[in-house]
Protein backbone atom coordinates (compact mmCIF):
# COMPACT_ATOMS: atom_id res chain seq x y z
CA UNK A 1 0.00 0.00 0.00
CA UNK A 2 1.42 3.07 -1.08
CA UNK A 3 1.69 5.98 1.84
CA UNK A 4 0.66 9.28 1.32
CA UNK A 5 4.20 11.58 2.91
CA UNK A 6 4.60 14.68 3.00
CA UNK A 7 8.68 14.85 2.09
CA UNK A 8 11.25 17.44 2.39
CA UNK A 9 14.72 16.92 1.55
CA UNK A 10 15.15 18.00 5.32
CA UNK A 11 13.61 15.33 6.37
CA UNK A 12 14.85 12.40 4.05
CA UNK A 13 18.15 14.07 5.96
CA UNK A 14 16.89 13.49 9.07
CA UNK A 15 15.45 9.79 8.15
CA UNK A 16 19.26 9.15 6.49
CA UNK A 17 21.04 9.76 9.48
CA UNK A 18 19.07 8.37 12.07
CA UNK A 19 19.03 5.37 10.50
CA UNK A 20 23.08 5.10 10.60
CA UNK A 21 22.08 4.10 14.31
CA UNK A 22 20.89 0.91 13.54
CA UNK A 23 23.78 -0.69 11.63
CA UNK A 24 26.37 1.21 13.11
CA UNK A 25 28.18 0.48 16.53
CA UNK A 26 30.24 3.72 16.82
CA UNK A 27 28.59 7.07 17.35
CA UNK A 28 28.43 9.30 14.67
CA UNK A 29 30.71 12.44 15.31
CA UNK A 30 31.44 14.60 11.94
CA UNK A 31 27.34 14.59 10.82
CA UNK A 32 24.63 16.66 13.20
CA UNK A 33 21.16 15.15 13.39
CA UNK A 34 18.18 16.26 15.05
CA UNK A 35 18.57 15.17 18.24
CA UNK A 36 22.05 16.69 18.34
CA UNK A 37 21.97 20.15 16.27
CA UNK A 38 19.40 22.42 18.28
CA UNK A 39 21.81 22.70 21.03
CA UNK A 40 22.77 26.56 20.72
CA UNK A 41 21.15 29.99 20.26
CA UNK A 42 23.16 30.70 17.03
CA UNK A 43 21.47 26.67 15.66
CA UNK A 44 18.14 27.89 16.73
CA UNK A 45 18.82 30.87 14.85
CA UNK A 46 20.16 29.18 11.79
CA UNK A 47 16.86 26.66 11.13
CA UNK A 48 14.57 29.76 11.99
CA UNK A 49 17.20 31.25 8.66
CA UNK A 50 15.63 27.59 7.22
CA UNK A 51 11.84 28.83 8.26
CA UNK A 52 12.12 31.91 6.12
CA UNK A 53 14.03 30.08 3.46
CA UNK A 54 10.67 28.25 3.35
CA UNK A 55 8.93 31.38 1.98
CA UNK A 56 11.20 31.71 -0.87
CA UNK A 57 10.23 28.50 -2.04
CA UNK A 58 7.01 27.98 -1.97
CA UNK A 59 5.97 29.41 -4.81
CA UNK A 60 9.38 28.62 -7.02
CA UNK A 61 7.94 25.57 -8.69
CA UNK A 62 4.33 24.97 -9.70
CA UNK A 63 1.89 27.60 -9.93
CA UNK A 64 2.80 30.63 -7.92
CA UNK A 65 -0.42 32.12 -5.89
CA UNK A 66 0.19 35.37 -6.61
CA UNK A 67 -0.41 34.70 -9.97
CA UNK A 68 -2.52 31.66 -10.19
CA UNK A 69 -5.17 34.31 -7.97
CA UNK A 70 -5.17 36.93 -10.74
CA UNK A 71 -6.29 34.25 -13.18
CA UNK A 72 -9.02 32.69 -10.89
CA UNK A 73 -10.53 36.78 -10.45
CA UNK A 74 -12.11 38.80 -12.70
CA UNK A 75 -8.79 40.54 -13.19
CA UNK A 76 -6.88 38.62 -16.10
CA UNK A 77 -7.12 36.21 -18.26
CA UNK A 78 -4.69 32.97 -18.34
CA UNK A 79 -2.59 34.03 -20.95
CA UNK A 80 0.88 32.44 -21.67
CA UNK A 81 2.03 30.97 -25.33
CA UNK A 82 -0.05 30.20 -27.77
CA UNK A 83 1.94 26.98 -28.42
CA UNK A 84 1.78 26.21 -24.85
CA UNK A 85 -0.48 23.80 -22.82
CA UNK A 86 -4.07 24.95 -21.78
CA UNK A 87 -3.62 24.68 -17.57
CA UNK A 88 -4.13 28.59 -17.30
CA UNK A 89 -6.99 28.23 -19.38
CA UNK A 90 -8.01 25.26 -16.96
CA UNK A 91 -7.88 27.68 -13.61
CA UNK A 92 -9.26 30.46 -15.28
CA UNK A 93 -12.54 28.09 -16.05
CA UNK A 94 -12.66 26.20 -13.28
CA UNK A 95 -12.91 23.24 -15.67
CA UNK A 96 -10.67 20.30 -15.65
CA UNK A 97 -11.88 19.27 -18.75
CA UNK A 98 -10.35 21.80 -20.83
CA UNK A 99 -6.80 20.45 -19.98
CA UNK A 100 -7.15 16.66 -18.43
CA UNK A 101 -3.71 15.93 -18.36
CA UNK A 102 -3.17 19.13 -16.16
CA UNK A 103 -4.26 16.87 -12.79
CA UNK A 104 -1.45 18.33 -10.33
CA UNK A 105 -1.24 21.84 -11.21
CA UNK A 106 -0.33 22.75 -7.25
CA UNK A 107 1.75 19.67 -7.08
CA UNK A 108 4.88 21.35 -6.29
CA UNK A 109 3.75 23.97 -4.11
CA UNK A 110 1.40 21.50 -2.19
CA UNK A 111 4.99 19.76 -1.33
CA UNK A 112 6.76 23.17 -0.75
CA UNK A 113 3.97 24.70 1.37
CA UNK A 114 4.76 21.53 3.50
CA UNK A 115 8.48 21.50 3.51
CA UNK A 116 8.01 24.88 4.83
CA UNK A 117 5.71 23.99 7.64
CA UNK A 118 7.85 20.90 8.59
CA UNK A 119 10.74 23.38 9.01
CA UNK A 120 8.84 25.07 11.34
CA UNK A 121 7.22 21.93 13.36
CA UNK A 122 10.91 20.77 13.78
CA UNK A 123 12.46 23.63 15.10
CA UNK A 124 9.06 24.44 17.36
CA UNK A 125 9.33 20.92 18.85
CA UNK A 126 13.52 21.61 19.40
CA UNK A 127 13.12 24.95 20.75
CA UNK A 128 13.14 23.38 24.87
CA UNK A 129 16.30 21.36 23.66
CA UNK A 130 18.51 24.37 23.11
CA UNK A 131 20.47 25.73 25.95
CA UNK A 132 19.86 29.27 25.83
CA UNK A 133 21.21 31.62 28.68
CA UNK A 134 20.09 34.68 30.18
CA UNK A 135 21.29 36.66 27.27
CA UNK A 136 19.63 34.63 24.75
CA UNK A 137 16.60 33.23 26.51
CA UNK A 138 14.40 35.97 25.37
CA UNK A 139 15.37 34.87 21.79
CA UNK A 140 13.14 31.66 22.28
CA UNK A 141 10.18 32.94 22.66
CA UNK A 142 10.73 35.59 19.75
CA UNK A 143 11.46 32.60 17.21
CA UNK A 144 8.55 30.54 18.35
CA UNK A 145 6.53 33.76 17.33
CA UNK A 146 8.49 33.91 13.88
CA UNK A 147 7.97 30.71 13.33
CA UNK A 148 4.02 30.57 13.93
CA UNK A 149 3.80 32.71 11.76
CA UNK A 150 5.54 31.54 8.95
CA UNK A 151 3.00 28.33 9.91
CA UNK A 152 0.23 30.43 9.71
CA UNK A 153 0.99 32.00 6.51
CA UNK A 154 1.68 29.04 4.39
CA UNK A 155 -1.59 27.15 5.45
CA UNK A 156 -3.79 30.13 5.33
CA UNK A 157 -2.58 29.72 1.39
CA UNK A 158 -3.41 25.89 1.67
CA UNK A 159 -6.77 26.29 3.35
CA UNK A 160 -7.63 28.75 0.75
CA UNK A 161 -6.87 27.32 -1.71
CA UNK A 162 -7.69 23.87 -1.12
CA UNK A 163 -10.10 24.03 2.17
CA UNK A 164 -9.53 21.15 3.88
CA UNK A 165 -5.79 20.02 4.30
CA UNK A 166 -3.78 17.73 6.38
CA UNK A 167 -2.84 20.45 10.05
CA UNK A 168 0.43 18.89 10.74
CA UNK A 169 1.75 20.49 14.20
CA UNK A 170 4.64 17.97 14.35
CA UNK A 171 7.20 16.67 12.16
CA UNK A 172 5.67 13.31 10.60
CA UNK A 173 5.99 11.10 7.69
CA UNK A 174 2.70 9.96 8.42
CA UNK A 175 -0.59 9.60 6.83
CA UNK A 176 -2.65 12.30 8.07
CA UNK A 177 -6.50 13.11 6.87
CA UNK A 178 -7.89 16.48 6.34
CA UNK A 179 -8.63 18.61 8.82
CA UNK A 180 -12.04 20.82 9.20
CA UNK A 181 -11.68 24.47 7.57
CA UNK A 182 -12.72 25.33 11.52
CA UNK A 183 -9.99 23.39 13.23
CA UNK A 184 -7.21 24.95 10.64
CA UNK A 185 -8.58 28.73 10.73
CA UNK A 186 -8.60 28.33 14.79
CA UNK A 187 -4.83 26.99 14.63
CA UNK A 188 -3.96 29.99 12.00
CA UNK A 189 -5.16 32.71 14.69
CA UNK A 190 -3.28 30.57 17.22
CA UNK A 191 -0.47 30.71 16.05
CA UNK A 192 -1.48 34.45 14.75
CA UNK A 193 -1.67 36.02 18.18
CA UNK A 194 0.67 34.08 19.98
CA UNK A 195 2.99 36.20 17.27
CA UNK A 196 1.48 39.26 17.84
CA UNK A 197 1.59 38.98 21.86
CA UNK A 198 4.78 37.76 21.75
CA UNK A 199 6.90 40.02 19.05
CA UNK A 200 8.56 43.31 20.09
CA UNK A 201 6.70 46.06 20.17
CA UNK A 202 8.96 48.27 18.38
CA UNK A 203 8.23 50.33 15.47
CA UNK A 204 8.88 47.94 12.20
CA UNK A 205 11.91 50.01 11.22
CA UNK A 206 13.62 48.77 14.40
CA UNK A 207 13.55 44.68 13.05
CA UNK A 208 15.84 44.05 10.47
CA UNK A 209 14.31 43.35 6.79
CA UNK A 210 12.23 40.70 6.14
CA UNK A 211 11.82 39.69 9.34
CA UNK A 212 8.11 38.69 11.16
CA UNK A 213 7.06 41.67 13.00
CA UNK A 214 4.46 42.27 15.86
CA UNK A 215 2.40 44.23 13.14
CA UNK A 216 2.84 42.03 10.20
CA UNK A 217 0.85 39.45 12.41
CA UNK A 218 -1.79 41.50 13.70
CA UNK A 219 -2.51 42.01 9.71
CA UNK A 220 -2.01 38.62 8.44
CA UNK A 221 -4.77 37.53 11.26
CA UNK A 222 -7.82 40.40 10.40
CA UNK A 223 -7.10 39.19 6.75
CA UNK A 224 -7.80 35.46 7.88
CA UNK A 225 -10.56 36.47 10.40
CA UNK A 226 -12.18 38.42 7.11
CA UNK A 227 -12.04 35.63 4.76
CA UNK A 228 -13.24 33.56 7.32
CA UNK A 229 -16.12 35.77 8.25
CA UNK A 230 -17.07 36.09 4.95
CA UNK A 231 -17.26 32.74 3.97
CA UNK A 232 -18.41 30.49 6.14
CA UNK A 233 -20.07 33.68 8.39
CA UNK A 234 -22.54 36.22 7.88
CA UNK A 235 -19.86 38.92 6.59
CA UNK A 236 -21.16 41.28 9.05
CA UNK A 237 -17.71 40.57 11.72
CA UNK A 238 -19.97 38.62 14.22
CA UNK A 239 -18.37 35.13 13.91
CA UNK A 240 -15.98 34.32 16.19
CA UNK A 241 -13.00 31.38 15.31
CA UNK A 242 -9.79 30.48 17.41
CA UNK A 243 -11.26 33.25 19.91
CA UNK A 244 -11.11 36.26 17.52
CA UNK A 245 -14.26 37.89 16.87
CA UNK A 246 -14.80 41.64 14.59
CA UNK A 247 -13.82 43.12 17.32
CA UNK A 248 -10.22 41.97 18.35
CA UNK A 249 -9.26 41.72 14.27
CA UNK A 250 -10.05 45.86 14.33
CA UNK A 251 -8.20 46.16 17.61
CA UNK A 252 -4.90 44.53 15.99
CA UNK A 253 -5.09 46.44 13.01
CA UNK A 254 -5.65 49.70 15.12
CA UNK A 255 -2.88 49.12 16.65
CA UNK A 256 -0.72 48.41 13.29
CA UNK A 257 -2.12 52.14 12.45
CA UNK A 258 -1.89 53.62 15.99
CA UNK A 259 1.97 52.19 16.70
CA UNK A 260 3.96 50.16 14.17
CA UNK A 261 5.33 53.31 12.67
CA UNK A 262 4.17 52.38 8.92
CA UNK A 263 2.52 54.11 6.70
CA UNK A 264 1.88 55.38 2.97
CA UNK A 265 4.50 56.62 0.42
CA UNK A 266 3.50 59.55 -1.23
CA UNK A 267 3.21 58.53 -4.84
CA UNK A 268 1.77 55.10 -5.92
CA UNK A 269 4.10 54.93 -8.65
CA UNK A 270 7.38 54.66 -6.42
CA UNK A 271 5.98 51.64 -4.80
CA UNK A 272 6.71 49.83 -8.06
CA UNK A 273 10.08 49.32 -9.86
CA UNK A 274 8.91 49.25 -13.21
CA UNK A 275 6.41 52.09 -12.49
CA UNK A 276 9.10 54.43 -11.00
CA UNK A 277 11.39 54.09 -13.91
CA UNK A 278 7.90 55.06 -16.53
CA UNK A 279 7.48 57.51 -14.39
CA UNK A 280 10.96 59.21 -14.36
CA UNK A 281 10.16 59.02 -10.06
CA UNK A 282 12.97 57.46 -7.16
CA UNK A 283 12.05 53.94 -6.68
CA UNK A 284 10.55 53.80 -2.83
CA UNK A 285 12.18 50.44 -2.28
CA UNK A 286 11.86 46.98 -0.79
CA UNK A 287 12.13 48.57 3.01
CA UNK A 288 9.53 51.29 2.47
CA UNK A 289 7.08 52.36 5.59
CA UNK A 290 4.44 50.98 3.33
CA UNK A 291 5.50 47.06 3.47
CA UNK A 292 4.23 45.65 7.04
CA UNK A 293 5.56 42.23 5.09
CA UNK A 294 7.13 40.64 2.35
CA UNK A 295 8.49 37.59 1.22
CA UNK A 296 12.82 38.33 0.32
CA UNK A 297 14.26 37.11 -2.95
CA UNK A 298 17.78 37.62 -4.13
CA UNK A 299 19.28 37.02 -6.94
CA UNK A 300 20.68 33.88 -8.00
CA UNK A 301 21.76 32.23 -11.16
CA UNK A 302 22.02 28.49 -11.13
CA UNK A 303 19.76 25.45 -10.73
CA UNK A 304 21.48 23.70 -8.42
CA UNK A 305 19.68 24.17 -5.50
CA UNK A 306 20.61 27.59 -4.79
CA UNK A 307 17.02 28.68 -4.76
CA UNK A 308 16.63 31.93 -3.66
CA UNK A 309 15.41 34.51 -6.73
CA UNK A 310 11.74 35.20 -7.54
CA UNK A 311 11.30 33.00 -10.23
CA UNK A 312 7.19 33.33 -10.51
CA UNK A 313 7.74 36.69 -12.05
CA UNK A 314 8.80 35.44 -15.00
CA UNK A 315 5.42 34.28 -16.15
CA UNK A 316 3.97 37.82 -16.09
CA UNK A 317 6.52 39.25 -18.21
CA UNK A 318 4.99 40.43 -22.23
CA UNK A 319 5.11 37.24 -24.52
CA UNK A 320 7.77 37.98 -27.03
CA UNK A 321 10.13 40.75 -27.28
CA UNK A 322 11.45 43.05 -24.54
CA UNK A 323 10.44 46.96 -24.71
CA UNK A 324 12.08 48.99 -22.34
CA UNK A 325 11.60 48.87 -19.32
CA UNK A 326 9.94 45.65 -19.37
CA UNK A 327 11.65 42.70 -20.26
CA UNK A 328 10.04 39.78 -22.01
CA UNK A 329 8.53 36.46 -20.63
CA UNK A 330 5.53 34.09 -20.31
CA UNK A 331 2.84 35.91 -21.03
CA UNK A 332 0.49 35.10 -18.18
CA UNK A 333 -2.03 37.16 -16.39
CA UNK A 334 -3.31 38.98 -19.46
CA UNK A 335 -5.23 42.07 -18.43
CA UNK A 336 -8.82 42.06 -19.02
CA UNK A 337 -9.62 45.50 -20.62
CA UNK A 338 -13.10 46.23 -18.87
CA UNK A 339 -10.56 46.24 -15.96
CA UNK A 340 -8.19 49.04 -17.52
CA UNK A 341 -11.09 50.97 -18.18
CA UNK A 342 -12.49 50.84 -14.36
CA UNK A 343 -9.54 53.52 -13.12
CA UNK A 344 -11.27 56.87 -13.09
CA UNK A 345 -8.94 59.38 -15.02
CA UNK A 346 -6.14 61.09 -13.10
CA UNK A 347 -6.06 57.06 -10.71
CA UNK A 348 -2.11 57.12 -10.75
CA UNK A 349 -2.85 52.96 -10.25
CA UNK A 350 -3.82 52.79 -13.58
CA UNK A 351 0.16 53.39 -14.62
CA UNK A 352 1.43 51.69 -11.72
CA UNK A 353 -0.52 48.38 -11.84
CA UNK A 354 -1.14 47.33 -16.03
CA UNK A 355 1.24 47.90 -19.00
CA UNK A 356 -1.05 48.95 -21.39
CA UNK A 357 0.78 48.38 -25.11
CA UNK A 358 -0.99 51.14 -27.09
CA UNK A 359 -1.73 53.86 -24.72
CA UNK A 360 2.30 53.46 -23.81
CA UNK A 361 3.08 53.94 -27.46
CA UNK A 362 4.98 49.80 -27.33
CA UNK A 363 5.57 48.39 -31.23
CA UNK A 364 4.49 45.14 -30.27
CA UNK A 365 4.78 43.65 -33.30
CA UNK A 366 2.09 41.09 -34.91
CA UNK A 367 4.36 38.30 -34.05
CA UNK A 368 4.14 38.77 -30.44
CA UNK A 369 0.34 39.33 -30.59
CA UNK A 370 0.57 35.92 -32.16
CA UNK A 371 2.89 34.11 -30.01
CA UNK A 372 0.24 35.35 -26.44
CA UNK A 373 -2.84 33.37 -26.25
CA UNK A 374 -5.45 35.85 -25.15
CA UNK A 375 -3.51 38.49 -26.07
CA UNK A 376 -5.55 42.00 -24.68
CA UNK A 377 -3.00 44.40 -24.84
CA UNK A 378 -2.69 44.59 -21.60
CA UNK A 379 -0.09 43.13 -19.18
CA UNK A 380 0.15 43.23 -15.11
CA UNK A 381 3.23 45.58 -14.19
CA UNK A 382 3.88 45.48 -10.69
CA UNK A 383 5.89 42.30 -10.47
CA UNK A 384 6.77 42.85 -14.15
CA UNK A 385 10.97 41.68 -15.04
CA UNK A 386 13.19 44.44 -16.16
CA UNK A 387 15.26 44.68 -19.15
CA UNK A 388 17.78 48.16 -19.52
CA UNK A 389 17.01 50.30 -22.54
CA UNK A 390 18.92 47.84 -24.71
CA UNK A 391 16.72 45.10 -23.87
CA UNK A 392 18.76 43.22 -22.05
CA UNK A 393 17.81 42.20 -18.76
CA UNK A 394 18.82 43.18 -15.60
CA UNK A 395 19.73 40.35 -14.21
CA UNK A 396 22.02 37.98 -15.75
CA UNK A 397 19.46 34.68 -15.54
CA UNK A 398 15.91 35.85 -15.90
CA UNK A 399 13.93 33.27 -15.14
CA UNK A 400 15.94 32.39 -11.72
CA UNK A 401 17.53 35.45 -10.72
CA UNK A 402 14.75 38.21 -10.25
CA UNK A 403 15.01 39.66 -6.87
CA UNK A 404 12.09 41.92 -6.45
CA UNK A 405 10.10 41.01 -3.09
CA UNK A 406 6.76 40.13 -2.62
CA UNK A 407 4.70 42.95 -0.75
CA UNK A 408 2.53 40.14 0.99
CA UNK A 409 0.89 42.54 3.12
CA UNK A 410 0.52 46.44 2.61
CA UNK A 411 -0.11 49.21 5.11
CA UNK A 412 -2.92 50.25 2.08
CA UNK A 413 -4.51 46.81 2.99
CA UNK A 414 -4.24 47.74 6.95
CA UNK A 415 -6.14 50.75 6.60
CA UNK A 416 -9.11 49.09 3.96
CA UNK A 417 -9.28 46.46 6.58
CA UNK A 418 -10.12 48.54 9.56
CA UNK A 419 -12.34 50.23 7.07
CA UNK A 420 -13.91 47.25 6.37
CA UNK A 421 -14.40 46.27 9.86
CA UNK A 422 -15.90 49.21 10.85
CA UNK A 423 -13.40 51.61 12.49
CA UNK A 424 -14.69 54.77 13.90
CA UNK A 425 -12.06 56.47 11.72
CA UNK A 426 -13.40 54.37 8.74
CA UNK A 427 -13.83 57.74 6.54
CA UNK A 428 -10.36 58.62 6.91
CA UNK A 429 -8.86 55.60 6.00
CA UNK A 430 -10.39 55.28 2.96
CA UNK A 431 -10.01 58.97 1.94
CA UNK A 432 -6.27 58.16 2.68
CA UNK A 433 -5.94 55.45 0.30
CA UNK A 434 -7.96 57.16 -2.59
CA UNK A 435 -6.04 61.02 -1.75
CA UNK A 436 -2.44 59.30 -2.33
CA UNK A 437 -4.04 57.76 -5.91
CA UNK A 438 -4.95 61.06 -6.83
CA UNK A 439 -8.87 60.45 -7.07
CA UNK A 440 -11.67 62.25 -5.72
CA UNK A 441 -12.18 61.30 -1.56
CA UNK A 442 -15.63 61.44 0.69
CA UNK A 443 -16.90 58.19 -0.85
CA UNK A 444 -18.94 56.30 1.99
CA UNK A 445 -16.91 53.68 3.61
CA UNK A 446 -19.65 50.76 2.90
CA UNK A 447 -18.48 47.31 2.73
CA UNK A 448 -19.53 47.67 -1.27
CA UNK A 449 -17.05 50.28 -2.01
CA UNK A 450 -14.32 49.50 0.09
CA UNK A 451 -13.94 46.38 -1.98
CA UNK A 452 -14.39 48.12 -5.17
CA UNK A 453 -11.41 50.35 -4.12
CA UNK A 454 -9.59 47.61 -2.75
CA UNK A 455 -9.71 45.46 -6.58
CA UNK A 456 -7.88 49.09 -7.71
CA UNK A 457 -5.43 48.59 -5.41
CA UNK A 458 -4.25 45.46 -5.22
CA UNK A 459 -4.15 44.97 -9.20
CA UNK A 460 -1.53 42.23 -9.53
CA UNK A 461 -1.22 41.50 -5.77
CA UNK A 462 -3.22 38.43 -5.90
CA UNK A 463 -5.34 39.94 -3.35
CA UNK A 464 -8.56 40.58 -5.68
CA UNK A 465 -9.95 36.49 -5.95
CA UNK A 466 -10.18 36.18 -2.44
CA UNK A 467 -11.90 39.19 -2.03
CA UNK A 468 -14.18 37.65 -4.07
CA UNK A 469 -14.41 34.57 -2.55
CA UNK A 470 -14.99 35.40 0.72
CA UNK A 471 -18.54 37.30 -0.41
CA UNK A 472 -19.26 33.68 -1.11
CA UNK A 473 -19.32 31.46 -3.74
CA UNK A 474 -22.62 32.60 -5.59
CA UNK A 475 -21.19 36.13 -5.43
CA UNK A 476 -17.80 35.03 -6.77
CA UNK A 477 -19.13 32.90 -9.35
CA UNK A 478 -21.87 35.42 -10.39
CA UNK A 479 -18.98 38.70 -10.69
CA UNK A 480 -16.37 36.65 -11.94
CA UNK A 481 -18.63 35.51 -15.11
CA UNK A 482 -20.14 38.80 -15.61
CA UNK A 483 -16.78 41.00 -15.23
CA UNK A 484 -15.41 38.72 -17.85
CA UNK A 485 -14.65 39.62 -21.36
CA UNK A 486 -15.37 36.13 -22.70
CA UNK A 487 -14.69 36.70 -26.15
CA UNK A 488 -10.88 36.38 -24.98
CA UNK A 489 -10.96 33.34 -23.77
CA UNK A 490 -9.48 30.70 -25.97
CA UNK A 491 -9.21 26.95 -24.25
CA UNK A 492 -8.84 25.26 -27.22
CA UNK A 493 -12.19 24.47 -27.79
CA UNK A 494 -15.72 26.51 -27.68
CA UNK A 495 -15.36 29.10 -25.13
CA UNK A 496 -17.75 29.34 -21.92
CA UNK A 497 -20.78 31.27 -22.08
CA UNK A 498 -21.11 33.33 -18.69
CA UNK A 499 -23.76 30.90 -17.31
CA UNK A 500 -21.53 28.04 -18.01
CA UNK A 501 -18.49 29.78 -16.03
CA UNK A 502 -21.08 30.65 -13.37
CA UNK A 503 -21.80 27.04 -12.89
CA UNK A 504 -18.37 25.82 -12.81
CA UNK A 505 -16.97 28.11 -10.19
CA UNK A 506 -20.44 27.30 -7.96
CA UNK A 507 -19.62 23.45 -8.41
CA UNK A 508 -16.27 23.95 -7.07
CA UNK A 509 -17.39 25.95 -4.63
CA UNK A 510 -14.00 28.40 -5.52
CA UNK A 511 -11.45 25.55 -4.37
CA UNK A 512 -9.24 24.19 -6.31
CA UNK A 513 -8.12 20.83 -7.25
CA UNK A 514 -6.04 19.08 -4.61
CA UNK A 515 -2.85 17.60 -6.52
CA UNK A 516 -4.05 14.29 -7.77
CA UNK A 517 -0.82 13.05 -7.05
CA UNK A 518 -1.50 13.63 -3.72
CA UNK A 519 -4.47 12.23 -3.87
CA UNK A 520 -3.34 8.68 -5.45
CA UNK A 521 -0.58 8.83 -3.09
CA UNK A 522 -2.97 9.16 0.38
CA UNK A 523 -4.55 6.16 -0.88
CA UNK A 524 -7.94 7.34 -0.35
CA UNK A 525 -7.11 9.33 2.96
CA UNK A 526 -7.32 12.69 0.83
CA UNK A 527 -10.74 13.65 -0.72
CA UNK A 528 -10.73 15.60 -3.87
CA UNK A 529 -12.40 19.14 -4.31
CA UNK A 530 -16.15 18.64 -5.73
CA UNK A 531 -15.93 19.53 -9.47
CA UNK A 532 -12.20 18.02 -10.02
Amino acid sequence: MKKYKIITLALLAMISFNSCSDFLTTELTDKKTTNTYYNTSAEAYTALVGCYNGLDLIWNSGTALPVSSEVLSDNCFGGTGSSDGYAYQLMDEFNKAVSPADVSIYGNNWKNYYQAIFRCNVLLGKLEQVKWDTSTVALKTQYQAEARFIRAFCYFDLVRLFEKVPLVLTPTIAIVPQATPAATYAQIMSDLRFAATNLPTAVYSSVASGRVTKWAAESLLARAYLFYDGYYGTGDNTIAIGGETGVTALAAVEDVISKSGHSLVPDFNTLWPAASIGKTVTYAGENNPEVVFSIKYSSTEDYNGNITGNEWMIMEGIRGSSYYPYQYGWGACTVDPKLYGTFNSGDSRQFASITAIKEEGIANTPADKAGCREYTGYFLKKYSPLCDKNGVSIVTSFMTGQYQDYFAIRYADVLLMAAELKSPNAQAYLDAVRTRAGVATGIAPTKANILAERQLEFVGEGIRYWDLLRQGVTTAASTIANNTTLSFLDDGHTAPTAAQLQANITTTRGFQQIPNDQVTLSSGVLIQNAGW
